[in-house]
């Protein structure tokens, strides 16, 4: 998988939250460093999303209404075991989900809101071989 354009293709990154603010300006953030977002506002429309539209990294709020960014994460990585996972959250309680999604054998990447933008940029690239 490559960022840049050529030979390879860009990789494929959705961005999950239900802040529709944040889930978009990053997504037009990634878009412009070269990779291909799109972004979705709740975890039930990122598991549509990547069934319709194979992703490569997810990128994804923990705390959402409906479902957490951790099940989508789950759920995804299931259809798509390929898919890398990168969280990020500003609510305390997120390491209670990690703690129980980590003894079910999952273990994602997660950093702390607020982040800036090039802190996830340079985190998908150290994803992306």
């Amino acid at each position: 998988m490559s960022v840049s354009s050529g030979q390879s293709r860009k990789v494929n990154v959705l961005v999950v939250d239900d802040e529709h603010v944040v889930a978009d300006s990053l997504a037009w953030i990634l878009n412009s460093v070269g990779f291909n977002t799109s972004s979705v506002y709740s975890g039930r429309d990122a598991i549509n999303h990547a069934v319709v539209n194979p992703i490569d990294i997810l990128v994804s709020d923990v705390v959402m209404d409906g479902m957490t960014g951790i099940d989508a994460a789950i759920e995804i990585c299931k259809l798509l075991p390929s898919c890398k996972v990168l969280l990020f959250s500003g609510n305390i309680g997120t390491s209670d989900i990690l703690k129980e999604a980590h003894e079910q054998g999952h273990d994602f990447d997660i950093l702390a809101k607020p982040v800036h933008p090039s802190v996830i940029i340079n985190r998908l690239h150290a994803m992306t071989p």
